[in-house]
């Protein structure tokens, strides 16, 4: 078993008021190893090295709490979440979450579902492409927070993400340098699907890694012909 250095951890998290209990640690740990474990046959990440699994994911993730507190309880949506990015790390120090995992690909479903298991915890992993599930009326506008990390540009993310935000709730996409930019191009798109303008939240990472945490809040339902079918989407984002 990898041993992962989650003290490094503990100053960071502590600077926004959040600790983690001996059981969060142990699932963490529980957590990097099956990515590890997993990454030699299946393509989950490219960060083996497990000070880096620390900072740039579990840390990365859990950053989303110091801009953030969903009220207890909150329905979380995780979209294209890939081995579980952001959404099982929150779930981990939030177990009171109810989260959705979503992805396209079915083997990192399958991972997803085995750690999920092997940790303890509830989470109800999907295999669906976003732009299908958005549609379904068992995932539309059903949740209080819709995240999604590394999965595509401002406008299109939006598309994929704000129908399944309930009005009142938050979307979140984490981003590095650049977004601010990228945000300033998704205002229309956010409010064509309902949202509001999208604010910025900046952080940085202890190796010095930019962070941002882009937030849109759905103010209105998202019109019925939202989220389009991915042709669409791919040839003219809006």
């Amino acid at each position: 078993m990898i041993s992962f250095p989650l003290e490094k951890l503990d100053a960071p998290l502590s600077a926004f008021g959040l600790t983690l209990d001996a059981t969060a640690r142990e699932r963490l740990q529980t957590y990097g190893n099956l990515l590890l474990e997993w990454n030699a046959r299946v393509n989950l990440t490219a960060i083996t090295d497990p000070q880096e699994v620390v900072e740039k994911h579990f840390l990365d993730c859990l950053l989303l709490l110091r801009h953030d507190e969903p009220p207890a309880g909150a329905s979380v949506i995780d979209v294209g979440t890939g081995a579980g990015f952001p959404g099982l790390v929150l779930l981990i120090a939030r177990p009171d979450l109810r989260l959705t995992l979503l992805d396209s690909l079915q083997k990192r479903v399958r991972f997803l579902r085995e750690t999920v298991d092997a940790l303890g915890l509830a989470a109800e992993t999907v295999h669906a492409r976003a732009e299908d599930a958005g549609r379904d009326p068992a995932f539309r506008e059903r949740f209080d927070r819709a995240t999604a990390r590394a999965v595509a540009k401002l406008p299109t993310l939006c598309e994929y993400c704000l129908p399944f935000v309930r009005v009142g709730g938050r979307f979140f996409a984490l981003k590095g340098p650049g977004a601010r930019a990228e945000a300033e191009t998704c205002l229309s798109a956010a409010r064509l699907l309902g949202g509001g303008e999208p604010v910025c939240f900046d952080d940085r990472l202890p190796g010095g890694d930019e962070r941002c945490f882009v937030c849109c809040e759905k103010r209105s339902q998202t019109p019925t012909k939202f989220p389009r079918p991915a042709v669409k989407i791919a040839k003219q984002p809006l």
